[in-house]
């Protein structure tokens, strides 16, 4: 995609990008417990896991921690950028269990764009977890980026 002026974010809102696919392993579960501290058996002991879940599950806060960066592949190029930054949420909500081996993806749809002071705009995202094969999301979110031009 192209860069685009900061004018005409506007005529973004409401299209959808997608991230590449990506698997989400057991190592990749098994160090984000490490690096929280949040070794819950229904994320590192798939034996424990196995009667609940069908296996382990992912933490949700990786899933959404891993949006950050994978946010990267969908981001809106914006002339001027001199820096942008994750600003925060206004809604998150874990809808369904990622287990251990899913492929997932991103989807990512703008939905407003606010000019503030200073040459900043602010991007508000809708962000969905999409697991293969499953009928609902793993999470929705609302995402804020900031852009400074």
């Amino acid at each position: 995609m192209e860069a685009i002026k900061p004018q005409d974010l506007h005529n973004e809102i409401g299209k959808t990008q997608s991230t590449s696919w990506f698997v989400v392993n057991q190592e990749m579960i098994n160090t984000f417990a490490d690096v929280t501290d949040d070794p819950q058996f229904i994320h590192v002991d798939p034996e424990r896991a196995k009667p609940i879940f069908g296996s382990t599950i992912a933490h949700g806060a990786l899933m959404l921690s891993l949006s950050v960066g994978k946010g990267y592949e969908t981001a809106i190029p914006v002339e001027g950028t001199k820096m942008a930054m994750n600003y925060g949420y206004d809604k998150i909500r874990f809808i369904s269990p990622v287990p251990v081996d899913s492929k997932c993806r991103y989807n990512s749809t703008l939905v407003e764009v606010t000019e503030k002071p200073g040459d900043r705009w602010l991007l508000k995202f809708a962000i969905e977890l999409e697991i293969e094969g499953q009928e609902k999301p793993g999470f929705v979110a609302e995402n804020l980026a900031m852009i400074f031009v």
